[in-house]
C-alpha cells in the first residue's frame, strides 16, 4: 500500500504533463489525460491502483507490496 498523498501526486504530476503535451506537442496526449482520470475514477470503486503496484515494485516513497 502507499500513502494516498503519494498516488495523488504522480496522478497530478501526469494530468498537468499531459495537458501541457496536448497543448504544445499533439492534441492526442489529451487521451493520456483521460485515460489517467478513468483510472482514478475506477480506482475510487475497485479500490486497485495499477500505479500502486508499480510504485509498490520499486519501494518508491514508503509504499510496500501487500500479499
Amino acid at each position: 500500500m502507499c500513502p494516498d498523498n503519494v498516488i495523488r501526486r504522480f496522478a497530478g504530476v501526469f494530468i498537468l504533463l499531459s495537458v501541457a503535451l496536448g497543448m504544445f506537442v499533439n492534441p492526442l496526449w489529451y487521451w493520456f489525460t483521460a485515460f489517467v482520470g478513468l483510472n482514478l475514477l475506477q480506482s475510487s470503486f475497485t479500490n486497485f491502483c495499477p500505479l500502486e503496484k508499480i510504485l509498490a515494485a520499486f519501494g518508491v516513497l514508503g509504499c510496500k507490496r501487500t500479499a
